[in-house]
């Protein structure tokens, strides 16, 4: 048995970890835009990264540099992705980061995270000049959240204790994301550290399949990030680990983060499940919710409050599983909309109603097998177009 209680703290709530964010000019206004993360001890790392074949060049140097190796500092810096920037981008990465460890000897192996504009060199003396405003003893998390974002309109948080008997172990996590969140590992950023005894293989698979249900499962845009990263750390300085305990906070985390990040979504108002039940299998249920999350149409019906259930049956014939229009079942909420063949006009006015609400589910049940699988989206509207129009000013 293991209970899950919410703390306060976020990523600094794990012990013997540090953060805080600064200002260091890549904003305007003296905006936070500099963050990092600091631990006492050195940490063992996992990582997931984004599937788009053009990598950020912090992911690059990473993969090639320090993947495999324990660390115990993270750099993130907002505004400048450095993405599409070649071997400059890369060899910037490692000037900074050359730079920070001449200025505290005690960091090892760093690793650097970005988000911003794409196809911009990185402002590294900026960036550099901010390490003199570092406290290594700083416990400020909200600076740290609040200096990660772009487009996002609040920070994203959350920690747990996980008690097991007399022993416990904490999980804290910060993210960031609101646009461009298609991830396939969103532009999203997520870092998670946590003190539990977890060994090195459970730390890759349960990483690994929380992030199917979670950050693998939304969609703002439909467009992946080149610089989409999860990363977790433990220093295991707390004696307690179970399996199942772990996973099930890990999953609570990243799914809290996932929702987040739709709420966040430029210019969303309200965040959807899309719940596929009854396909021929897992494989096609997944592909099917997500066809549904990425939707344009869905997600401009979803705006307007339009219960077209036309657009959901169009997109499930077009998403290229195995599906048919006799056995099919369309609900908003809890409103059949469409069985069978058979249209429920009448229910109209009900499913327009639930669509007003900040959150509901759709289910489509495809009548055809036992496969299942829950995407998250969010509506679409002027706002994104008018942010994503103008992003670079």
């Amino acid at each position: 048995m293991f209970d899950i209680i919410p703390i306060n703290g976020g990523i600094t709530a794990v012990d013997g970890i540090y953060c805080d964010g600064i200002h260091c000019g890549l904003k305007t206004n003296n905006a936070l835009d500099l963050a990092f993360i600091y631990s006492d001890t050195m940490l063992d790392v996992e990582s997931i990264f984004t599937s788009n074949t053009f990598k950020a060049a912090p992911i690059e140097y990473f993969l090639k540099n320090t993947k495999g190796k324990q660390s115990n500092f993270v750099l993130i810096n907002t505004k400048n992705a450095n993405a599409m920037t070649g071997d400059r981008g890369i060899n910037d990465v490692d000037e900074v980061l050359s730079a920070l460890q001449a200025k505290f000897k005690n960091i090892k192996n760093p690793i650097f995270s970005s988000t911003g504009v794409i196809g911009q060199y990185l402002p590294k003396e900026k960036i550099i000049s901010g390490f003199n405003s570092f406290n290594l003893e700083s416990k400020n998390h909200t600076n740290a959240a609040n200096a990660i974002l772009t487009t996002d309109r609040f920070n994203k948080e959350i920690a747990l204790r996980v008690d097991i008997d007399d022993l416990s172990f904490t999980i804290g996590a910060m993210a960031k994301g609101a646009g461009m969140i298609n991830p396939s590992m969103a532009t999203m950023l997520c870092f998670i550290a946590t003190d539990a005894n977890i060994p090195q293989n459970d730390m890759k698979e349960l990483l690994n399949e929380c992030t199917k249900t979670t950050f693998n499962a939304i969609s703002v845009d439909g467009d992946t990030s080149t610089n989409d990263s999860v990363f977790l750390f433990t220093n295991r300085k707390s004696k307690a680990y179970n399996k199942e305990a772990f996973k099930t906070a890990l999953e609570m985390i990243m799914k809290k983060l996932a929702i987040d990040i739709l709420k966040d979504g430029e210019g969303s108002s309200r965040v959807v499940a899309f719940e596929v039940i009854n396909a021929k299998n897992q494989i096609e249920a997944t592909k099917c919710a997500k066809a549904l999350s990425n939707s344009l149409l869905v997600k401009t019906a979803l705006f307007g409050c339009d219960p077209n259930w036309g657009r959901i049956a169009s997109t499930i014939g077009a998403s290229g599983i195995f599906a048919n229009p006799n056995t099919l079942k369309i609900y908003i909420g809890d409103v059949l909309i469409y069985e069978c063949q058979k249209i429920h006009f009448q229910s109209e006015e009900k499913a327009a109603k639930v669509m007003q609400m900040e959150d509901f589910k759709i289910t489509c049940d495809l009548g055809v097998g036992d496969g299942s699988f829950i995407a998250y989206g969010c509506d679409l509207g002027h706002k994104y177009i008018e942010i994503n129009s103008d992003y670079r000013s």
